[in-house]
C-alpha cells in the first residue's frame, strides 16, 4: 500500500491560524455587506483591509513558529557535523523558546570541550605510541593491518605505507593472531631485529566489529639482567656455603699436618688425629649433600600427570613421623590431576618445615585442604615464631638451619608452578607462626 505524503507542519500550522481568524472575518465581512449602509468603495476597501489583515497575521504566526524550528533543526544538525562553534541568538531563561536555544548552545559548549580533550588525548597517545620502544599492531576483523608505531616499523624494516593494509600473513605476523593472548615467541624472527621476543594480544572493538592489539616486546636485555642477577645470587650463596665448608677443613687439615710434622708426637695424638678426620669426613658430606641438592633442583622432571585421591595423598604424608604434632582438620575427598610423587614431596616438605618451626615454640601444626573456585587449596599452619626474612624464602642454596641446604622451598615452588599452581608463604596475622597456602588447578595442563 503506497505511503501517504504527510502535509508540512508549517502549512498545518497556517492552517490552524487561518481557521482561528475565519469565523471573525466571516462575521466582519458579513456586517459590511450586508448589515452596513456603505459605499462600494468603503466595501472593497475594508474587505481588502481585512484580509489582508487575516493573511498577514496568519503567515507572520507561521513564520514565528517555524523560524525557532529552523534555527534548532541547524544547530543540531551542526552538532551532528562536529561543527560546535555556531550559536544561538536570543537564548535566554525568560521564555520556553529561549531556555531550548540555551540548553542547546551549552551542548554545543559541552561538546565542543569534549571533542577538544579527545583530540589531546588522541594526540597524546600517538605521542606515547611512537615514543615507546615496544612494537605495537593493531589489526581488524580480517587480520589486516590498521595501526602500527614507530617500533613496529622499524620491527618490520618497513614504512607505515608499505605495511598498512596488509594481512598479518604476509607481515609475518598471523602466529600472533592465535594461540595464547600472552607467551614468548621462541621461533620468530623480524628483519628489523634479533632476540628473544615477548607478545601479549588484546581484543577490543571499533565500529561494532572486533580488534585485536598484537604488543611484541624485545626480552633479551631485562632476561640478561634477571638472568645476572641470579647469577650473582647464586654465586654469592655457593660461595658462602663452600667457605663454610672448605675453611674448617683447611684449618683442621693445617692442624693435623702439624701434628704429623712433631717429633716426638704429643701423647694422645692419635685421637685428636682419628678425631679431626671426622671433622673434615662430616664437612666433606655436608658439602656433598649440599652439591646433589643443587643437582636435584637442576634436574627437576615435568610432572607426569594423573589421578589423585586427595584423602589418599594426606594420608600418605601424616604417616611420616615429625618433630611435632600434626593436626588434621580434615577436607572434602576428591579427585584430581597431579603427579602425585612430586606433590607429596613438595607437602612432605611444607610439613617439615612447619613441624620444625613449631617445636621451636612447643606448638602444633595444622593441615586442612578444599576445593572451590576450580583449584585445589592446601593449607598448612605452625605455631613455629614465623617468619624472620620473607624476602629470602625462595633465594636458592639461602637457609636458617645450622644443617639445611636452602633447596626445599625453592624446589616446592618449582613443583607447584610446574603443575600451573602456585605456593605462598605467609606469617600469621594476630598469631605466631607462619601459614603455607599450596594452590593447584584441579584440571591440570602442564
Amino acid at each position: 500500500m503506497p505511503r501517504q505524503a504527510k502535509i508540512p507542519r508549517d502549512i498545518i500550522i497556517l492552517l490552524y491560524a487561518l481557521l482561528g481568524g475565519a469565523p471573525a472575518v466571516a462575521i466582519t465581512l458579513i456586517i459590511l455587506w450586508c448589515t452596513g449602509d456603505y459605499s462600494a468603495y468603503a466595501q472593497w476597501t475594508f474587505t481588502i483591509l481585512v484580509l489582508s489583515s487575516w493573511l498577514g497575521f496568519a503567515f507572520a504566526l507561521r513564520t514565528r513558529v517555524t523560524r525557532p524550528l529552523q534555527t534548532m533543526s541547524n544547530l543540531l544538525a551542526a552538532l551532528r557535523e562536529g561543527d560546535f562553534s555556531i550559536r544561538a541568538a536570543g537564548a535566554t531563561s525568560n521564555d520556553p523558546l529561549g531556555e531550548v536555544l540555551l540548553e542547546i548552545n551549552s551542548l554545543g559548549t559541552l561538546l565542543q570541550e569534549h571533542r577538544l580533550g579527545a583530540l589531546e588525548a588522541t594526540a597524546l597517545l600517538r605521542t606515547v605510541m611512537e615514543e615507546i620502544d615496544v612494537a605495537i599492531f593493531a589489526f581488524d576483523a580480517n587480520a589486516s593491518l590498521r595501526l602500527v608505531n614507530r617500533a613496529g616499523q622499524e620491527l618490520l624494516a618497513e614504512s607505515a605505507q608499505h605495511i598498512l593494509g596488509r594481512s598479518a600473513s604476509e607481515l609475518g605476523l598471523a602466529d600472533c593472531l592465535e594461540g595464547d593472548d600472552a607467551r614468548v615467541l621462541p621461533n620468530a624472527h623480524f628483519p628489523g631485529g634479533t632476540g628473544r621476543w615477548g607478545m601479549r594480544r588484546t581484543a577490543f572493538r571499533e565500529g561494532g566489529r572486533p580488534h585485536f592489539l598484537v604488543v611484541i616486546a624485545d626480552l633479551s636485555q631485562a632476561l640478561r639482567a634477571e638472568e645476572l642477577k641470579a647469577w650473582q645470587r647464586l654465586v654469592r650463596v655457593l660461595g658462602h656455603e663452600l667457605n663454610n665448608s672448605l675453611a674448617p677443613i683447611k684449618s683442621i687439615a693445617g692442624s693435623l699436618g702439624t701434628v704429623l710434622r712433631r717429633k716426638p708426637r704429643p701423647d694422645g695424638w692419635e685421637n685428636d688425629m682419628r678425631g679431626g678426620l671426622e671433622i673434615i669426613e662430616a664437612r666433606a658430606d655436608n658439602l656433598t649433600r649440599f652439591l646433589q641438592a643443587y643437582a636435584d633442583l637442576a634436574r627437576l622432571p615435568a610432572p607426569k600427570l594423573g589421578r589423585c585421591e586427595a584423602s589418599a595423598l594426606i594420608k600418605r604424608i601424616v604417616a611420616i613421623p615429625q618433630t611435632s604434632p600434626i593436626e588434621v582438620l580434615g577436607g572434602p575427598d576428591f579427585v584430581f590431576n597431579c603427579d602425585a610423587a612430586q606433590i607429596e614431596q613438595l607437602l612432605i616438605n611444607l610439613l617439615k618445615n612447619a613441624s620444625e618451626a613449631a617445636a621451636e615454640t612447643g606448638g602444633k601444626v595444622r593441615l586442612r585442604w578444599s576445593r572451590r573456585d576450580g583449584f585445589v587449596v592446601f593449607e598448612i599452619e605452625d605455631d613455629g615464631p614465623g617468619l624472620a626474612n620473607p624476602g629470602n624464602l625462595f633465594v636458592p642454596f639461602f637457609t636458617t638451619k645450622p644443617t639445611g641446604t636452602g633447596i626445599g622451598l625453592v624446589l616446592s615452588r618449582q613443583i607447584a608452578e610446574n603443575h600451573g599452581g602456585t605456593l605462598h608463604l605467609e606469617n600469621r596475622t594476630g598469631h605466631t607462626g607462619c601459614i603455607a597456602t599450596l594452590q593447584l588447578p584441579a584440571t591440570t595442563n602442564a
